[in-house]
């Protein structure tokens, strides 16, 4: 499998590019409109076809491309059921399959960031790869303080779902601002302080506890997210 790991700096956030060796189909997961150019520009040089971009949520922090990758590559865009981007080309829901060429991903919905939330299992003969969104941080979780967040799901999405995973399962976030690249479930298991908690009533009130200011981009890119990108000025 082709595989990248891409950053954008302002935001911290991870977009990955993952393609089948055979049948150069790809995919993008949570891209980000000031990287487009770049995106294109890989996808070219490793001779990839571009069939599919999806967001694991509706972003606070950044405005997503899906929208100009449907406009510039006529790939699918997709996020999850819950989500209220009416303009994608299709949904998932939890347990649906995403397949690229001899590859796939499951869809696993882990509401309590967002309640639009999702992360994609890859899962090979010898190893499974978690892209966990902001659901699961490298030492940390995202917050549940708007869109609908909720901590008890989060933490019945964490600890009943992602967490359930074999401990080698290897983790990469939608974001980390520490320079974290990637993890695995038994490493966040040991060392995530967020996950050190007896109950769900002790997380609710560790996450009530935080005091975190709103992202700086919040009234901007949720509507345009909600239009796959397109904002009032675009």
């Amino acid at each position: 499998m082709i595989f990248r790991q891409l950053f954008h700096a302002e935001s911290c956030t991870y977009t990955y590019l993952l393609g089948c060796e055979s049948s150069r189909q790809s995919l993008l997961i949570d891209p980000v409109v000031d990287n487009i150019a770049q995106y294109l520009q890989l996808i070219s040089d490793l001779e990839l076809n571009l069939i599919l971009a999806i967001d694991t949520h509706v972003h606070a922090d950044h405005i997503t491309a899906l929208g100009a990758l449907r406009e510039r590559t006529g790939c699918q865009t997709m996020m999850g059921e819950p989500s209220r981007a009416m303009c994608v080309s299709k949904t998932f829901s939890d347990g649906d399959i995403i397949a690229f060429g001899d590859h796939q991903l499951i869809a696993l919905h882990t509401p309590g960031h967002t309640d639009d939330s999702y992360c994609f299992l890859l899962q090979s003969a010898h190893e499974q790869w978690l892209f966990s969104g902001d659901t699961l941080l490298i030492r940390g979780t995202g917050r549940t303080d708007f869109q609908n967040g909720s901590s008890t799901d989060q933490y019945n999405s964490i600890f009943e779902k992602i967490l359930t995973l074999p401990d080698k399962t290897r983790v990469y976030p939608g974001h980390d601002y520490k320079g974290w690249t990637v993890s695995t479930i038994g490493e966040e298991k040991r060392h995530n302080l967020r996950l050190q908690v007896s109950s769900r009533h002790e997380y609710e009130e560790l996450m009530g506890r935080l005091e975190l200011a709103s992202p700086k981009l919040m009234d901007v890119a949720v509507p345009a997210n909600l239009a796959c990108g397109k904002s009032e000025k675009t």
